[in-house]
């Protein structure tokens, strides 16, 4: 069994849902990612996500994309990114998800991209920009390493092409809730919330559904939660709370564990 999809079990008997929490690594330098992440997971997060910042973010909104420059300007690489992961898999028994766009692993190659994955005990992948219909080969490669694909449905995914992603994705379904890209929203919009009943049908008993973009407070992640989401990932808020402190570290790693502690209670679905 996966790591994700242990986590997500644990979760269900626990009537909780998942905080997956985002940062882009190497933002601001390579050697507090392991700190910010100490921090999400003392805070209650359940999966990390780490960002390979890559100069085209397509799918970013301008608070990863300015992390993205930050992370790139001190030097951090696709290669940094795993060494950083192999560090904080061998301290936390938490998964740890890596965000890239396909361009990093293309140019690795994919079996010499996933034999390093998983000697660094890397969980699972989402690559926003490598539709169903080309990853063919990835799928095979990744499961033969035992890497989860997590793949993304949006609100103009059709039901056609919605059931052939859910068939494709392992770890989770990442659904993007809203139209554009990442960044913080004042509230969750209905759409959202259409978006889950949509995609519940197709998941339920097969997949674990996470909803991103836009989900940046406590009650975001429990709305979504409550309207039966198996998860909510959270990016934008954590990595504006690094911009504002990138000289202050110490504030910066205490504001993401308190904000943390406050989106996990937001995931019990009794509160």
């Amino acid at each position: 069994m996966s790591g994700i999809k242990e986590a997500f079990q644990n979760l269900k008997k626990r009537d909780e849902g998942a905080l997956i929490a985002y940062v882009t690594a190497g933002d601001p330098k390579p050697e507090h990612t392991p700190k910010m992440v100490d921090a999400l997971i003392e805070g209650g997060a359940d999966i990390v996500e780490l960002g390979i910042p890559f100069s085209d973010p397509i799918a970013d909104g301008p608070i990863i994309q300015a992390a993205i420059v930050r992370a790139l300007n001190a030097g951090t690489t696709p290669k940094m990114v795993l060494e950083i992961t192999k560090k904080i898999k061998e301290k936390h028994n938490v998964p740890v998800v890596l965000l890239t766009y396909y361009n990093p692993i293309f140019r690795m190659g994919l079996k010499s991209f996933f034999s390093l994955a998983k000697a660094c005990h890397v969980d699972g992948l989402v690559v926003p920009d490598l539709p169903v219909e080309e990853a063919e080969e990835y799928k095979k490669v990744s499961k033969a390493y035992g890497v989860d694909t997590i793949f993304l449905a949006t609100p103009s995914t059709s039901i056609e092409r919605l059931k052939k992603i859910v068939d494709y994705t392992s770890g989770f379904l990442y659904l993007i809730s809203v139209f554009g890209v990442t960044g913080t929203r004042e509230k969750v919009q209905d759409l959202t919330i259409r978006q889950i009943k949509k995609c519940l049908p197709y998941t339920k008993k097969r997949v674990p559904l996470a909803v991103g973009f836009g989900i940046s407070k406590p009650e975001h992640v429990n709305a979504v939660i409550r309207s039966g989401a198996d998860g909510a990932i959270v990016g934008s808020a954590f990595v504006d709370i690094v911009q504002k402190n990138q000289k202050n570290i110490p504030k910066m790693l205490k504001e993401i564990k308190e904000y943390t502690r406050k989106l996990k209670e937001a995931t019990k679905r009794h509160t």
